[in-house]
């Protein structure tokens, strides 16, 4: 919807002829409070955090004050908006975005519970404890409700194929019964951003045909995994490269192609990736609108403001049309996605050493924030100071790239190990402003986040599946282990 706002008295609605001060475009539709790669959450104290940050979203009563512009401002959840109806009486939109949950893929283990056999899957315990904190919403009358269908919707990220979409299926069935839910309260998005789910989607969808709320390409983490699946296969494409390759191409297609072959259109969303540039507004405005035209239904932007000018996209072009057209043509070849994103050409040594530091200087960057102060996601600049949307998923990608072209012989350790250092000086400057940052100095092989950094490189062979995670936390909780001891 569209809400256009008339008060002839405000500066902007006198000097336009209808009156009109504003118009609001109804966007950000859906948002996703997240547990997994937009945040630092290493041990039971973290847990706790987060966990109370989605009850009070839950709940409705989630508030927060912050100093802003030299006073206090306390923000809390936007309550429905009412209008007088045409036809009489009132009509109710929504004032706040319908909520999903982000839960950690299956891989990941925490401490924060301890069974009989030590640490936990995180993964079952996100799902029973958000699932729990969102049965206030389902109980709830009356206005402010997060679901208006009595539905908790929870995003499942990293799984790699069938077997493990059954995986999450059966958690979700089992958290149900734990907690007296109707089976099927529980919604599904499932992320297509690993090799065998791409492969295989649709019949990830059938092992969970009866929850798929949506399903997702995510460029950054996929990228990560294609380039860890043929790691031994030989030298990949520079980074920029790999997103015009056939493979990647074909991944985007197909996904739309196998959610149109399984029926959900008017049942599920297709979706499309984030835009990682969130000051970028104007060219993501020019470059963004390719999504609703290659069927997608919805898609990650960085911003409410980033959000409302997507919104745009979707009056220009009509999804359930385009999907339709779209069903005519040819599914993209399994054979087309399967082809390793190689190198073709080998590059200069100019080229090579460019690529390094462009890579070396966004891990730091990145790194520094996660193990120093505990930032999962943020605004990071690059080499040429453009800001750009970093979590552990842009992370994957450039210490995967690094990692093939050293065992490829692209790159030497000496190399790589000279641009880490060089690049602590320009990271430094980087953050000057920053509040709490402390600089990585002239001597930073000491210093906890140079190391991350390093051994997210030089182990990143034998990372499984090339995640971070692991080493993240365990810099992370060496970290605030050594704060709490000053």
């Amino acid at each position: 919807n569209a809400e256009y706002m008339g008060d002839p008295a405000h500066p902007v609605g006198r000097a336009h002829p209808a009156g009109v001060k504003d118009v609001i475009l109804e966007a950000a539709v859906t948002a996703i409070q997240d547990f997994e790669d937009s945040v630092a959450v290493v041990d039971a104290e973290d847990k706790v955090k987060a966990y109370r940050n989605w009850l009070g979203l839950m709940k409705g009563d989630l508030a927060a004050t912050f100093p802003q512009g030299g006073r206090t401002v306390t923000r809390t959840l936007n309550p429905d908006r009412e209008y007088a109806a045409a036809a009489g009486g009132t009509l109710t939109l929504k004032g706040r975005s319908l909520l999903l949950v982000r839960n950690v893929g299956h891989y990941m283990y925490t401490d924060a519970v301890l069974g009989p056999d030590g640490p936990v899957p995180e993964g079952m315990l996100d799902a029973m404890v958000t699932v729990f904190c969102a049965v206030h919403d389902l109980q709830r009358t009356g206005p402010n409700k997060n679901s208006t269908a009595g539905s908790v919707y929870v995003v499942k990220p990293k799984q790699h194929g069938p077997e493990e979409v059954a995986l999450t299926q059966e958690i979700m069935e089992q958290t149900e019964q734990a907690l007296g839910l109707a089976r099927g309260t529980v919604k599904l998005g499932i992320m297509d951003e690993e090799r065998r789910t791409t492969a295989t989607l649709g019949e990830c969808i059938r092992a969970a045909r009866e929850r798929v709320c949506f399903i997702n390409t995510g460029f950054m983490d996929r990228t990560g995994d294609e380039i860890h699946s043929v790691m031994a296969l030989g030298p990949v494409a520079r980074k920029d490269e790999i997103k015009r390759l056939t493979s990647i191409q074909a991944y985007e297609q197909r996904n739309v192609d196998v959610g149109l072959q399984c029926g959900l259109p008017g049942r599920a969303q297709i979706g499309k990736g984030m835009w990682a540039a969130p000051d970028a507004m104007r060219e993501m405005v020019e470059q963004k609108g390719t999504h609703p035209a290659q069927g997608a239904s919805c898609a990650w932007v960085p911003s409410p403001t980033a959000a409302t000018l997507h919104a745009m996209h979707y009056h220009h072009t009509y999804v359930p049309l385009r999907q339709q057209q779209l069903r005519a043509r040819p599914a993209a070849p399994l054979a087309h996605i399967l082809r390793a994103p190689l190198l073709t050409t080998r590059p200069t040594p100019a080229e090579i050493e460019q690529e390094l530091v462009n890579q070396v200087q966004g891990i730091l960057g990145y790194v520094v924030r996660w193990v120093d102060r505990g930032v999962g996601c943020s605004k990071v600049p690059d080499i040429h100071d453009v800001g750009l949307m970093e979590d552990r998923a842009t992370l994957r990608i450039s210490s995967q790239h690094v990692a093939n072209w050293l065992h490829h012989g692209l790159a030497t350790e000496a190399q790589v190990m000279s641009i880490l250092h060089r690049m602590c000086a320009f990271v430094d400057k980087q953050n000057a402003n920053e509040p709490g940052y402390v600089p990585l100095g002239s001597n930073p092989d000491s210093r906890l986040a140079f190391q991350a950094a390093r051994d997210l490189i030089f182990k990143g062979m034998q990372s499984p599946n090339g995640y971070t995670e692991d080493i993240l936390t365990h810099y992370r909780r060496e970290a605030k282990r050594r704060v709490s001891k000053l």
